[in-house]
């Protein structure tokens, strides 16, 4: 079945939030969105993407309960800028993650993609990931490791 239109991306996502100020703050002061709107009667936040009209996040308050969905979502990053990465995260007080949630000092390559990411974890516990699509072909067997394994295996 064909597309109905050509798509060239992703525009926006929303996430729920339990605290949008500490939210704002979050993905403001230390991820470095730009702040686009706070719409207060409805606790509501939008944040730019890769500056205005490129994308945008929306952040919707009052999202807490024990039955509270966490999301994912990923940002795109030139791998120049995604390889010290994780020391920029450290240096804001920010856990930088591996695919499997463990801490980690460099991104790690998923290779069916292949990709090299870094993960955190924002105040509500949403999964971000920074990606970088690498111009390597697919190594389905390379499975998920460090990007110095990687370019190691891949020289």
């Amino acid at each position: 079945m064909p597309a109905i239109s050509n798509i060239t991306g992703l525009f926006e996502t929303h996430l729920p939030v339990a605290d949008l100020d500490r939210s704002i703050q979050f993905y403001r002061d230390r991820i470095g969105l730009q702040l686009a709107r706070v719409v207060p009667d409805r606790n509501v936040a939008f944040l730019w993407v890769a500056g205005p009209e490129q994308g945008m996040l929306g952040l919707w308050g009052g999202q807490a309960g024990p039955l509270r969905m966490t999301l994912h979502f990923a940002f795109r990053l030139a791998l120049s800028e995604l390889v010290d990465l994780p020391d920029r995260l450290g240096a804001r007080g920010i856990q930088p993650l591996g695919f499997h949630a463990e801490p980690v000092v460099e991104p790690v390559v998923i290779g069916w993609m292949p990709a090299a990411s870094v993960y955190c974890k924002d105040p509500d516990g949403h999964s971000l990931e920074f990606l970088s699509p690498l111009r390597d072909p697919a190594d389905d067997d390379f499975g998920i490791g460090p990007l110095s394994h990687w370019r190691a295996r891949h020289r």
